[in-house]
């Protein structure tokens, strides 16, 4: 069932990667989803074209605290929108490095990187359990609706990865959609639920519990009220004809057409340092 969960999610997220290269796909809504999820106009103006997917679930970089000459690392980089952002934060003395499993998204933000002007952003491809970089090397972590997408089984091993970068002291700044009770079996079972983001969520309870036996402390977790059902606006996720057919993997379908996935889960900030 794991590996089967990877397959689904690198194939959509390569499909995603893609479309945003096809002339023909409209984009429409992702500069409104990314609005309502924290980004000012001012930080999507200043992204490459396609860094900005519509695929996020909050601002980690507006709440993480950066400063220069810091090194960022941000767990499921998509096309980079976190990364450049954190990277002007940084300054040329600074790094911030994306990591994601997808080749079709490094390959992606990497293109993107070249137009940026921003020689301390880099990508890396690789499985956010287990990362090629050193011990205690990283001054803050971010992540943004990813940490949804790894198997239950596997969640603890991220935290446990983010707590082997991480210096003494350094922190977590993660963006993540959790659920606000136990999900029902049909949606936790859909896989076009599970890589839209909702059907994997974590309880918060689940989630405090894997960053303290990782090691954190100060574990502040904030819902944002953000309304989960802007995703529709976009055409990687919602269900406009630009995603493909209904029932697909990469669309809902219509048995959750009428559904209000604010009522099953929302966007929270996490917050923690490293003891």
């Amino acid at each position: 069932m794991t590996e089967n969960i990877y397959e689904h999610v690198q194939s959509r997220y390569g499909d995603m990667a893609r479309q945003a290269h096809a002339p023909s796909t409209q984009h429409d809504g992702e500069e409104a989803i990314a609005t309502a999820f924290g980004y000012s106009a001012g930080d999507l103006h200043s992204l490459p074209d396609n860094a900005n997917l519509g695929l996020s679930c909050g601002n980690p970089v507006a709440h993480a605290n950066i400063k220069e000459g810091e090194t960022i690392v941000d767990l499921g980089s998509g096309g980079g929108i976190d990364v450049f952002l954190a990277a002007r934060k940084v300054g040329p003395s600074g790094r911030a490095i994306g990591v994601d499993m997808t080749e079709e998204m490094i390959s992606l933000a990497t293109r993107n990187a070249k137009t940026s002007g921003l020689p301390n952003a880099s990508f890396i491809k690789s499985p956010i359990t287990s990362i090629p970089l050193p011990d205690s090397s990283v001054d803050c972590i971010i992540s943004n609706c990813v940490i949804n997408l790894v198997p239950a089984g596997d969640k603890p091993l991220v935290f446990r990865e983010i707590a082997r970068l991480l210096k003494p002291g350094g922190r977590v700044a993660i963006s993540d959609i959790l659920a606000k009770r136990d999900l029902p079996q049909s949606i936790v079972s859909n896989m076009a639920l599970y890589v839209g983001c909702i059907a994997g969520a974590a309880r918060v309870a689940e989630y405090e519990r894997f960053l303290g036996d990782a090691g954190f402390k100060d574990v502040l977790i904030v819902d944002t009220k953000a309304d989960l059902n802007m995703y529709q606006q976009s055409c990687y996720l919602g269900r406009s004809s630009c995603c493909g057919s209904k029932g697909s993997v990469g669309s809902p379908g219509n048995e959750f057409a009428d559904v209000d996935f604010n009522e099953w889960a929302g966007s929270y900030q996490i917050y923690a340092v490293k003891n």
